[in-house]
């Protein structure tokens, strides 16, 4: 017992370091941040696992909660929608979790404003134009070798999974023309490993979800920088299109000044967080 007391006064006083200052203002909704750090992302992630996720906002909707580290504030309905979706970036501004960020990269779509968000979103907009999506319809005919290797014959099948490894392969085969191979297996172990901590608890330690996440997020950020190494000699040699996927296109993007109109940076990035949406949802 005199042991438990004497880790309670040592803890007592570290609990209340860290939550000064986070009661709520007049101005701030009502709502609990909970335990520091944690917050509500547990309940949270729970809920998603569940499918339940939906339950969730509509409990906390208006109220103020801490996810993943950061305070977070639930809205919802007509009103909210178009605060959302119509504020300029002086009013509200687009930010990750840190540990999405902290994964999927600082420079992405998700995390620029203003000019630089123009800059970078015009350069992936050009590879979705109807003209550059024509030269892709073949790559997406793929579907049919992979239902006949994985779907064909078989007593019976785990969709999902399969579903993800298609979506995988087309989404290699789109963005840098990496095909079937060991090559694209490294990938693809990285990558799965590296989503997993998208949504979780920012503690960076050896053991948990997030470390091992951002472990794999440099790995695949190296694989990357090495394909786009890659395309920028195919580029100056004349090897390649600068149609022919999503890397070559960014490679090719111009400003005013007919400088590069994207860094490596922006280009790893957002090559990731494009990997991820059309991967993950």
């Amino acid at each position: 017992m005199n042991i438990f007391l004497a880790i309670s006064l040592f803890l007592i006083p570290i609990f209340f370091l860290l939550t000064k200052g986070r009661r709520s203002s007049k101005r701030l909704p009502p709502g609990s941040l909970g335990i520091p750090l944690i917050g509500q992302s547990l309940g949270l992630l729970r809920a998603m696992r569940a499918n339940t996720a939906e339950n969730v906002s509509n409990k906390e909707s208006e109220s103020m909660l801490s996810l993943f580290g950061n305070p977070t504030v639930f809205i919802s309905g007509q009103a909210a929608n178009k605060f959302v979706f119509t504020s300029d970036s002086s009013a509200l501004s687009s930010h990750q979790t840190q540990s999405s960020r902290k994964i999927l990269g600082e420079r992405n779509i998700l995390e620029l404003s203003g000019e630089d968000h123009k800059r970078v979103r015009g350069a992936i907009v050009s590879f979705l134009k109807p003209e550059s999506l024509k030269q892709y319809a073949g790559k997406i005919d793929g579907v049919k070798k992979h239902l006949e290797m994985h779907w064909q014959g078989k007593p019976q099948v785990k969709v999902l999974p399969h579903k993800k490894i298609l979506a995988f392969d087309i989404i290699c085969s789109l963005l840098f023309r990496l095909e079937q191979g060991a090559r694209k297996d490294r990938f693809v172990t990285c990558f799965q490993e590296m989503i997993e901590g998208v949504w979780s608890i920012p503690i960076n330690l050896p053991f948990t979800r997030y470390s091992r996440s951002l472990k794999a997020s440099a790995k695949v950020g190296n694989m990357v920088k090495e394909l786009i190494r890659e395309k920028r000699v195919e580029l100056e040699q004349k090897g390649a299109s600068p149609c022919q996927d999503l890397i070559t296109r960014m490679l090719s993007s111009r400003n005013e000044n007919n400088e590069e109109a994207v860094t490596e940076k922006e280009i790893v990035d957002n090559v990731i967080l494009v990997m991820v949406a059309g991967h993950d949802t």
